[in-house]
């Protein structure tokens, strides 16, 4: 009888809890059985596990490494899913393997070039792959040299965190004054240069950005299965214009692509954003995980979660070839289920705490809050501030909701 396999999924995005449905409805109908942990006891992620515990507060990337070997364990995982201290647990992926848990993640080597967006550029651009013009910036003079070569150019500059999380901290720049028009409808990403060069003036904080030209759409984001061995399994591309998305295999998109996966040890799953400049496809981002709308690529007939637990546990896939290219679709949200135990102020007399909580003075009832769409992470900016930003988050050490 083939054993079930334990999966651990630590602090991660809420639309993972389609990599978890994809896991349990595995074309082998092998048993799994999923532990998660999260910060946020409303997680859907919690509740869709089989076990879920809450993760302790301030612990250092050493503190949590302690913590995800003793988790790994206690609950006899087979299959490591890092997300949220990828980094430093990567690093210790020996330790792991002693206790039996395969993790599923990049080499060390190949995380550690992507936590920063310019050492990957610089690394990128080594092996041919194109990146769009870009400056570190870290005083307001560099900021407003770097506008200014880019506005001299006819591009429109935009900025982000040299290390970051998906379009967290992504501004465009403009000349225009400050007025209502900034404060009608929604926010937007859009920020007058002259204040932007006021706020670094007086702010003791350092500043580390990227300075770069608003990318156009198509937004193109490359799913990539990589063996340990450095060979990509598979390589498809999901489309973003505006609403509309959809799938793709050109080579313009996936050829660089598969160079980047198999040139840095990207191993497992990662996903490979490029946008357009100009009439040229050229590199966004590079997330070291699985994306948060890698389930979309079920469309086209692919597991790739359940694909990537097979090859970390040492089993061949074969190449995952999409039996076909689903129509084009949206994303729309929809409910998912959270734990019966929530905040203080929710709880019925029935129901048990999942964590010990300090007691609070009663309050009536919160009104219902309504589902995440299923395509962002709850902490994510939307999809209109992440236009020429990464539409997924990258960052391993950045608390996903």
């Amino acid at each position: 009888m083939v054993s079930r396999v334990r999966v651990w999924l630590n602090r991660t995005y809420a639309e993972n809890v389609f990599f978890m449905d994809q896991l349990r409805s595995n074309p082998q109908r092998r048993a799994v059985e999923i532990h998660a942990t999260h910060g946020d006891p409303d997680s859907p992620v919690l509740a869709a596990a089989d076990t879920g515990a809450m993760e302790p507060d301030g612990l250092s990337p050493a503190a949590y490494v302690e913590y995800a070997l003793d988790q790994c364990a206690r609950h006899s995982v087979d299959v490591f899913v890092p997300v949220l201290h990828q980094q430093a647990i990567v690093a210790h992926r020996a330790e792991f393997a002693a206790l039996g848990t395969a993790l599923l993640a990049p080499s060390a080597e190949a995380v550690a070039v992507f936590q920063d967006k310019a050492t990957a550029y610089q690394a990128v651009q080594a092996v041919g792959v194109p990146v769009p013009p870009w400056w570190r910036v870290r005083t307001p003079e560099e900021l407003t040299a770097a506008v200014e070569l880019l506005e001299a150019d006819g591009h429109r500059a935009c900025f982000k965190p040299a290390a970051g999380a998906g379009g967290v901290g992504f501004r465009v720049l403009t000349r225009t004054p400050f007025s209502m028009m900034h404060l009608s409808g929604f926010p937007s990403p859009y920020v007058p240069l002259d204040l932007v060069v006021e706020a670094m003036r007086q702010t003791d904080e350092p500043v580390d950005w990227l300075v770069m030209p608003r990318l156009a759409e198509p937004e193109v984001s490359v799913d990539c299965l990589t063996g340990p061995d450095g060979v990509v399994r598979m390589a498809v591309g999901r489309t973003k214009n505006g609403r509309r998305r959809g799938f793709t295999l050109h080579p313009s998109w996936i050829e660089p692509a598969r160079l980047l996966a198999e040139a840095f040890g990207l191993h497992y799953l990662t996903n490979i954003q490029f946008r357009m400049l100009g009439d040229e496809p050229v590199l966004m981002d590079v997330n070291t995980r699985p994306a948060g709308g890698l389930h979309q690529l079920a469309q086209c007939g692919v597991n790739a979660p359940w694909a990537a637990v097979q090859l970390a546990l040492g089993e061949e896939t074969g190449d995952l070839v999409p039996q076909m290219l689903a129509p084009d679709y949206t994303v729309v949200a929809g409910p998912r289920p959270v734990r019966p135990v929530s905040l203080p102020q929710q709880r019925t007399d029935t129901a048990v705490p999942a964590a010990p909580v300090t007691p609070v003075p009663a309050a009536p009832p919160l009104p219902a809050v309504p589902a995440p769409a299923a395509e962002v992470p709850a902490t994510a900016a939307p999809a209109s501030a992440a236009a020429g930003a990464p539409t997924g988050a990258s960052s391993a050490a950045t608390a996903p909701a």
